[in-house]
């Protein structure tokens, strides 16, 4: 009907008032695409438009909008091209969408893509590792900084196809980096190259039913074999990121009594014992996101990883990473759907005007330009940090600052979820079409606010590392 209705006039404003632009980037190869006489045809670079810089309002950090930045670099900009214009014209961006709808996981053949262009181990941040496959754009490992790690998380977050993501760099991003801080030299032979090459698939083990955020209460248990040979495992882990189809399971299990002090760690391969079953969340199942059971798993004790009883420091070391990570990644989202807002307020017309005639509608927009900002402004100065302090000092002066950040990228998410709804109407509960991505950030961005520690105890944290340093002549 609206072929008819419109043939042989100008059905832009009409089309845009129903369609993404990402219909006309799919279906481009089949349409007959001709131009006005006189006008100038766009140079086909083989990206869509999710694949350039966009010149929407805000819909980038600062440094890619043309501003001064004291943290970002002409190389900076240059990866962050390399990482959108990659996902794009290896039609992952494409994937991520029909997957993160029919369930499925990333292959390990995507994996391995992924891999070769350079875009895996680097995602685990500066480190050794990093000279254990070839850099992107011919960098050295020594020049990657948490600035080029903090990219990499918001050009993956940037997809909004959460689930998809998680199958791709969730148990790696989170299981991989106790392998390189901790695992043994026969591991760091063996496994992690595996894992660094997409070959093998990891995942962190330590959250159970009846331990989350009080990771000290959990109850896996590894007792020694009576011929001292191996730990026998019981026990079981709920809600872990890419567990479904993990090869190697980074594991908590309490070797000694009550308490941190009783937690050790170990690499748990896929062995008779361990069962893993999907559970499914608000979001894609293509995560991977598995409930654990080990039954009397037999680990040979050289899979200990450190000394018994070092556990609990270790899963310690290895939140702020996982919390930045998160934190990074939420507010990338909240910038997408931002941008999307913005779009969506130019081109949508009610009573004969755009949206953003609207005063009410600027003010959302301003809204949610303010706090993505203030994010983004918190990050790069904790960035910073990151990349002028050891992992030790890290540890000692980041875990609170780092916790409060995750803690406001996930309030801010809520208020831009909220906002964004209210700005697409009946479309932001639609799972297709205009609607998409504020539906699916406005369903999922609440994980962000569980994961790695909820909101009430990143607070807590961050109150209660500040005190450490209260300074005892401090008097009103």
């Amino acid at each position: 009907m609206l072929l008819m209705e419109f043939a042989g006039q100008d059905a832009t404003e009409t089309f845009y008032g129903l369609h993404r632009q990402e219909v006309l980037d799919k279906y481009k190869a089949r349409l007959l695409i001709g131009y006005i006489e006189g006008a100038k045809a766009p140079v086909d670079d083989g990206l869509s438009a999710w694949g350039r810089i966009s010149k929407v309002p805000y819909a980038e950090t600062f440094a890619w909008r043309g501003f001064h930045s004291p943290y970002h670099t002409e190389q900076h900009k240059a990866f962050r091209k390399y990482i959108r214009e990659f996902f794009d014209r290896e039609g992952i961006y494409q994937e991520a969408t029909e997957s993160e709808t029919s369930n499925e996981p990333c292959s390990l053949e995507l994996m391995q893509k992924i891999s070769q262009a350079g875009l895996l181990h680097t995602k685990l941040g500066p480190g050794p590792h990093l000279a254990l496959l070839p850099m992107p754009l011919g960098m050295k490992p020594e020049e990657y900084t948490y600035f080029h790690d903090k990219i990499i998380q918001e050009e993956t977050a940037r997809m909004q196809t959460p689930g998809f993501v998680d199958s791709m760099f969730a148990g790696f991003t989170i299981g991989a980096p106790p392998l390189i801080n901790y695992g043994t030299k026969e591991m760091k032979k063996t496994v992690l190259p595996e894992v660094l090459a997409g070959r093998k698939r990891i995942a962190l083990a330590i959250t159970e039913a009846f331990a989350g955020s009080d990771v000290a209460g959990l109850r896996t248990t590894a007792v020694k074999s009576p011929d001292g040979t191996h730990y026998i495992v019981n026990g079981t882990k709920k809600w872990i990121s890419s567990g479904t189809f993990a090869d190697y399971f980074v594991t908590a299990v309490r070797t000694g009594g009550k308490g941190a002090a009783g937690i050790s760690m170990m690499l748990i391969p896929r062995v008779e014992g361990v069962e893993t079953k999907l559970i499914k969340t608000a979001y894609s199942s293509s995560a991977g996101t598995a409930y654990i059971t080990f039954e009397n798993a037999m680990v040979p004790v050289e899979n200990l990883m450190g000394k018994e009883g070092a556990g609990f420091k270790m899963i310690m070391a290895n939140f702020n990473h996982e919390r930045w990570v998160i934190a990074v990644s939420v507010n990338a989202g909240a910038r997408v759907v931002t941008e999307e807002c913005f779009k969506w307020a130019s081109q949508r017309k009610v009573f004969g005007k755009p949206l953003m005639s609207q005063s009410v509608i600027r003010e959302k927009l301003g809204m949610m330009v303010a706090a993505v900002e203030s994010v983004d402004a918190y990050a790069d100065l904790l960035t910073h940090q990151m990349c002028n302090m050891s992992y030790a000092e890290q540890n000692e002066h980041l875990g609170g600052p780092i916790s409060l950040l995750k803690y406001q990228s996930t309030r801010v998410a809520h208020l831009v979820a909220d906002q964004a709804v209210q700005t697409f109407g009946g479309r932001g509960f639609t799972k297709t079409g205009m609607g998409r991505i504020v539906e699916t950030f406005a369903r999922t961005y609440k994980a962000g606010a569980v994961y790695g520690g909820s909101e009430e105890i990143m607070v807590d944290l961050g109150v209660r590392q500040a005190m450490k340093f209260y300074p005892p002549n401090a008097k009103l």
